[in-house]
């Protein structure tokens, strides 16, 4: 399916769950939304923390079309949402609708699956992909530059890779700073201090087969997290691995890897 075909599925309601290896040639991005007032805070920790939230766009008050992609509307066009209130998990929703309000600032940032097509390309195997999986993801021990309100610590993506292919690895995503660029950790989680693995915070479990390691990047629901460890009384987001696709080509946002 095309992009536009994707999103029309998406809006629809026929698509619900994972966005990853979907239309690969676009950048895709995860979705905070968070009342004005602190609209200031979460742009200063994108700017303080590009690694693990790169601000793809911010959208004016109340917007809800985003000049990356026109025509789009993101409280219709992501296949499915959290509602938090006061840092509770209060409702999950396929369209954002009813919950809109005009004081609403709404955020894309960058997301890791933005450079896995170039993995693919490159020949290395995804398998959350083969496995029709989500991504696991991890809280970490790594704190973050507070801003204002907001403070906490990363959550990293993680992909296994055979060892001898890891320098190739962070080669080919080194490119995508958008997409959270080359990993921040590879080997040993608990020096990020991730207990076990098999048991992400979000996503689905992808077991190590023999001869592979951990390969974590920093990830885009960090200040998904940070937004609700923080209590801000109301904050919609994604739902972890249901992304925003942009129709941004993902050479617009890739740089000459060195």
């Amino acid at each position: 399916m095309t992009r536009d075909e994707i999103i029309q599925q998406i809006r629809a309601g026929k698509m619900t769950g994972t966005t990853s290896g979907l239309a690969p040639e676009y950048v895709q991005a995860n979705l905070v939304v968070v009342p004005a007032a602190y609209a200031a805070d979460v742009r200063g920790l994108c700017q303080r923390n590009p690694v693990p939230c790169p601000l793809v766009e911010e959208l004016p008050t109340g917007a809800v079309e985003p000049r990356c992609a026109p025509g789009s509307d993101l409280r219709t066009d992501l296949p499915a949402y959290r509602l938090w209130i006061d840092g509770t998990l209060s409702e999950r929703r396929h369209d954002v609708r009813a919950l809109w309000r005009d004081d609403l600032v709404a955020f894309l940032i960058g997301c890791s699956f933005t450079f896995e097509h170039a993995l693919v390309d490159a020949g290395y195997r995804l398998r959350h992909q083969e496995l029709g999986r989500t991504v696991p993801m991890f809280r970490t021990n790594v704190p973050l530059a507070p801003s204002g309100r907001l403070h906490g610590r990363m959550v990293v993506s993680m992909r296994s890779f055979p060892a001898a292919d890891v320098e190739g690895v962070r080669t080919v995503t080194r490119a995508y700073a958008e997409g959270h660029g080359e990993p921040v950790h590879w080997g040993d989680p608990a020096q990020l201090g991730i207990a076990d693995i098999n048991h992400p915070d979000e996503g689905d479990p992808i077991p190590l087969e023999a001869g592979e390691v951990p390969v974590f990047w920093g990830c885009g629901v960090t200040p998904q997290l940070v937004t609700i460890e923080s209590k801000l009384p109301f904050v919609i987001t994604h739902e972890p691995g249901s992304m925003f696709i942009t129709a941004l080509r993902h050479e617009a946002l890739a740089t000459t890897g060195s």
